[in-house]
């Protein structure tokens, strides 16, 4: 879907290839082998990064002293760093003909090394240093993790490849919790032994990925080989596609109205009266909708449209805003929160990225995932920012219901902006350089 009416025959590809398991008689494979992989590389890396998110911000303000506010802020900046290494980390990956698993494993190591290095970490800015360290990783890593994605599946069954990869990535993220819970349970030293197992399992990541996962991806589309390494000024110049642009836009100006998930989680636990050792329970209800979800929502975007889905999904958040701010209090409007708040991440987040490949080049996938990554991140932590401001300002709810009002606004605009560029994702062919 979203792709040019042109063969691949007249893209400048970077290499020529074979479609993968092809062989007589047998259809390609709709989840290749390399998006498994990935897909365990993620799970692994997440279990390692959620059991710190689960405890660092109780180290950091118990443990270290810091104020709520001061965490906010370095969670914040700690975001946007990343997000601002999304872009570098595409376009390496692209530069370097294609050989998007050597910047990602660079993204995954340095991520790996930080959690031993959180040991360490006993002030404010030896802390700061080390969170931004593990974000420049993850900036680094995804865009050319995406990117991998795209290349090793066929254009026609990318949101399903894409929802496998996200499924397997939330459970990562079900489970770093429980590990981090059951390993302060049974230490003495519980941050410090959650620092160390969790380096021990992003470890366990970076060695998947070497294993594992092709140095060079196999092209699902035949591309000719390329006779020029893409250049920086090409890369930003993506933006000047139409549809390219369009989505880029639109995932912004969404991600300018949606509230980050500690924020909701809290307005969440309020509205409810949820008792606060329940609290850290409400991440991962919606990550088990998430994980149960993602794989037939990215099929069926396979099968309609994955930019209608895409406004779909903040339809549902939408609703999910409605839900918080309503009369109807207690576990079953918790539970339905949450419901919808899974239903939102499973049609949105790997959904956005089968779009981009749609719309993109093969030898510019990287830089093309990084682009529309990147203005989405940045749109959301300025919308952390000033949703932070606002409760400040006013009061929770109130500050939501603005937020709700504008979502609904950015969805009207941007159901404009997308309109009568959709096409079938199982009938179009690879977009052209």
């Amino acid at each position: 879907m979203y792709l040019a009416d042109s063969r691949s025959a007249g893209s400048r590809g970077t290499e020529a290839a074979a479609v993968p398991d092809t062989r007589p008689g047998r259809r390609p494979a709709a989840v290749p082998s390399t998006v498994l992989a990935l897909g365990a590389v993620s799970l692994i890396t997440d279990v390692s990064s959620e059991m710190v998110t689960a405890v660092l911000p109780l180290y950091v303000v118990a443990g270290l002293g810091l104020s709520p506010l001061g965490f906010g802020l370095l969670d914040g900046i700690n975001n946007g760093v990343g997000a601002l290494v999304r872009l570098a980390g595409g376009h390496l990956a692209d530069r370097g003909g294609r050989r998007h698993k050597v910047v990602a494993g660079l993204g995954y190591g340095l991520s790996a090394l930080c959690k031993p290095l959180l040991l360490l970490a006993h002030t404010l800015p030896v802390l700061g240093a080390v969170l931004a360290v593990d974000r420049t990783g993850k900036g680094l890593r995804t865009a050319p993790r995406d990117a991998m994605i795209s290349l090793a599946s066929e254009p026609a069954h990318r949101g399903r490849a894409f929802g496998v990869h996200r499924a397997m990535d939330t459970t990562g993220a079900l489970l770093g919790p429980l590990v981090a819970f059951a390993v302060l349970r049974a230490t003495v030293d519980g941050y410090d032994a959650v620092f160390a197992v969790s380096g021990c399992v992003a470890a366990l990541g970076v060695l998947v990925l070497v294993l594992f996962v092709p140095g060079r991806i196999t092209p699902a589309v035949p591309q000719q080989p390329e006779q020029e390494r893409p250049l920086l000024r090409e890369a930003l110049g993506l933006l000047r596609r139409p549809e390219l642009r369009r989505l880029t836009v639109c995932a912004s100006l969404l991600g300018l109205t949606t509230v980050s998930d500690s924020f909701l989680y809290l307005l969440l636990q309020r509205a409810g009266n949820l008792p606060a050792h329940l609290f850290p329970l409400l991440p991962l209800g919606t990550a088990a909708f998430f994980l149960l979800l993602a794989v037939p929502l990215g099929a069926l975007a396979d099968r309609v449209s994955r930019r209608r889905l895409f406004l779909a999904g903040h339809g549902v958040l939408l609703l999910g805003y409605g839900l918080v701010l309503s009369p109807w209090h207690g576990v079953p409007a918790v539970l339905a929160v949450l419901v919808l708040h899974g239903t939102f991440y499973a049609a949105t987040d790997g959904v956005l990225a089968a779009a981009t490949a749609g719309v993109v080049p093969a030898r510019h996938q990287g830089a093309g995932q990084a682009l529309v990554g990147t203005g989405q991140a940045l749109a959301r932590f300025a919308c952390s920012l000033a949703f932070g401001a606002a409760w400040s300002l006013w009061d929770g709810r109130t500050a939501l219901t603005v937020t709700a009002a504008a979502l609904a606004a950015a969805a009207v605009v941007s159901a404009f902006v997308l309109r009568g560029t959709d096409e079938s994702p199982a009938t179009t062919e690879e977009v052209s350089a």
